[in-house]
């Protein structure tokens, strides 16, 4: 049925998904070897574990229990854990599971953009009924582990564009940074900045997308020297606004494609010795509840993170009881929350 190094040989079929036993016939080992693989133990050589994966991929996997053997858990897969941004998103996945009786494992990359060594191993291990992964992703050899285990994964808020196969949730991001924008050349400001996130990030090019051509529309050029580059972090928008604020013909207004980044920015304009929004305007992006405690409170673009994440749980139950979404891609609205940081420009 097999060579001598575990591969197929003429009279193996591919049409139907294997069974660990024979699995274990093609590999030439036992079937307890292959248990272990399949179920995410460590106690498998390299060699040996990477012939069975492989074997796995090419053939698939037929679980003799294929859904009685899941846990009632939900994994949650977070890029970092800091500030508000996780804690609205958990709070949406929550309101679901809870309905359902699940249990949530919480995980997070440490600013990683996949997971590190041991992550697979460890959510194979405890067979939760699926994966959501905020902003992040997963390697294209985890995600064909977790299919061939019949693990449904869900992106939230993807880092990056998402392949047409894994299932995601968003929000109009573009949309978003064309309705600050428009919002602050309606207040008269030509001069107008913005402070984006991380190139990789797929949200920060939406919406700096979205920020460009509302200028265009207005008929208002594009100043390459008011683009600022920011990492979706405090002192990111700390350092791109005091450049922007020290310019010669500074800008009147700066859209920042984050809240976290308008702190920044208003940390800036402190230290510059001057004021929000009579000096210079300020919207951000996202409304994580703080922001309107801010002073003054910042005039935001709402992401909707919670219903987003409320949004991405619902589509993984489906796909875990074998339904398929209406949708693969989804995407849930923004909206502009006019605060006390934007004021008309002077003059």
């Amino acid at each position: 049925m097999s060579t001598a190094d575990g591969s197929p040989d003429d009279g193996a079929t591919k049409s139907q998904p294997l069974t660990i036993a024979q699995l274990a016939e093609l590999a030439r080992v036992s079937t307890a070897t292959v248990s272990k693989v399949v179920n995410g133990r460590a106690e498998v050589g390299p060699e040996t574990r990477a012939l069975i994966e492989r074997l796995i991929r090419e053939h698939g996997y037929r679980p003799q229990r294929r859904r009685a053997a899941c846990a009632p858990l939900v994994e949650l897969v977070f890029h970092a854990l800091e500030g508000e941004y996780p804690t609205e998103i958990a709070k949406g996945v929550e309101q679901v599971t809870r309905e359902h009786r699940l249990a949530v494992v919480l995980s997070q990359l440490q600013h990683r953009d996949t997971p590190g060594k041991g992550w697979i191993e460890g959510v194979l291990s405890r067979r939760p009924i699926g994966v959501i992964s905020v902003f992040s992703s997963l390697t294209e050899a985890q995600r064909e582990q977790l299919a061939t285990r019949g693990i449904p994964l869900v992106l939230l808020d993807p880092r990056g564009d998402p392949a047409p196969a894994v299932p995601s949730v968003g929000a109009s991001n573009w949309n978003g940074g064309l309705m600050a924008t428009r919002h602050l050349l309606g207040l008269g400001h030509r001069r107008i900045a913005a402070i984006a996130g991380p190139d990789y990030a797929l949200a920060s090019r939406a919406r700096l997308d979205g920020f460009r051509t509302a200028l265009d529309m207005a008929g208002v050029p594009v100043d390459p020297e008011l683009i600022g580059r920011g990492d979706f972090l405090v002192e990111g928008g700390l350092a791109e606004a005091e450049r922007l604020l020290r310019l010669p013909c500074p800008p009147t207004a700066i859209f920042t494609c984050n809240d976290g980044q308008a702190a920044g920015v208003y940390r800036a304009a402190y230290r510059l010795g001057l004021r929000v929004p009579d000096d210079v305007s300020v919207v951000g992006f996202d409304d994580l509840p703080a922001v309107r405690w801010m002073n003054p409170p910042l005039t935001t673009v709402r992401q909707p993170l919670t219903e987003m994440a409320s949004a991405a749980t619902e589509m993984l139950l489906k796909l875990a009881r074998g339904e398929f979404p209406a949708r693969h891609r989804v995407e849930l609205g923004t909206e502009l929350i006019i605060r006390e940081s934007t004021a008309p420009a002077a003059g």
